[in-house]
């Protein structure tokens, strides 16, 4: 297949173009700048969002199209940031369905990213790709408006698939990556209440499970992408901490991340149990179920 990503250098961007590459796909990463790009043998670079480029004859016969772009969401929220975040989402959103608006051969699906934040949070409630949002704040309001758009495709006959993205482990890039520091330092313990709910996801499924909907063509709208057996923050604490053989003793409560991280502080104190309904019915063979025997793979293979 000859497949576009948006947000293809991007942490889960790159994997999967590698990941796709490798299944034998032509891969097509659109780029802001196509100069000084590494990896030129295996993917071919592509300049959009720019006036003086058009990626439209070098994107024509595109069979799948992922969004993945966006301003990462990692950084204090200033009101700047958060407006930066919802505008590089909405505007990057917007151009893919004016690209496939624009092809005379239409792609089969796009691969739309968005997040379980889109539910908001809850220490008590299972939600599956069939829920909407229980309460509302900046995440639910970025991920709505992200989805919004890009269900805009399925006007032009291209089946939309809305991955939910939980917390995805790996070790050198994403959320684990920050989240082991403190034990390192022999200074890891409880984070706020500990019973915040983590939907998470090993790197390897994340990108499994997007190549899967690409190929799978009865998923179509909301997926959540996580593994089957979320945990509370206080299981995945002690978890890291005994894989990486450090002590889980000197708590951060709530107060002094609120203090430290602001508004973001949501990210690590609020949480969702997001069940991938979808993608079990569909027998999706999960690599990784368990969070321990995940975290070794990340943290120690």
């Amino acid at each position: 297949m000859k497949i576009a990503i948006a947000g293809g250098t991007g942490f889960i961007g790159s994997k999967l173009a590698n990941r796709l590459y490798d299944e034998g796909h032509d891969i097509y990463i659109l780029t802001r700048n196509a100069k000084n790009k590494q990896n030129k043998k295996r993917l071919t670079f592509v300049e959009w969002l720019n006036p003086a480029a058009s990626p439209l004859e070098q994107l024509e016969g595109t069979d799948a199209f992922v969004n993945l772009a966006g301003e990462p969401l990692m950084g204090r929220w200033t009101k700047s940031k958060k407006a930066q975040i919802v505008a590089s989402r909405l505007e990057a959103t917007n151009e893919v369905v004016v690209l496939i608006s624009k092809m005379a051969q239409k792609p089969s699906v796009l691969i739309q990213a968005s997040a379980i934040g889109y539910y908001g949070h809850s220490d008590s409630i299972t939600f599956t790709e069939a829920d909407g949002p229980v309460n509302n704040n900046f995440l639910t309001e970025v991920a709505r408006k992200w989805e919004n758009a890009a269900v805009q495709a399925e006007a032009h006959g291209v089946r939309t698939v809305l991955t939910r993205i939980g917390i995805v482990l790996d070790k050198r890039e994403g959320a684990l990556a920050k989240m082991i520091i403190p034990y390192k330092l022999y200074a890891g313990g409880k984070v706020g209440s500990g019973r915040q709910w983590m939907s998470w996801i090993h790197i390897d499924d994340a990108v499994g499970l997007m190549a899967f909907a690409i190929q799978t063509k009865s998923i179509k709208g909301p997926l959540n992408v996580t593994a089957p057996h979320p945990v509370r923050m206080q299981h995945l604490n002690r978890s890291v901490a005994n894989v990486l053989g450090r002590p889980y003793w000197l708590p951060a409560p709530a107060f002094a991340i609120k203090i430290a991280l602001g508004e973001m502080s949501t990210l690590v104190l609020d949480g969702a149990y997001a069940y991938p309904k979808k993608a079990v019915m569909h027998d999706y063979p999960f690599m990784y179920t368990n969070i321990d025997a995940a975290l070794k793979q990340v943290l120690i293979e």
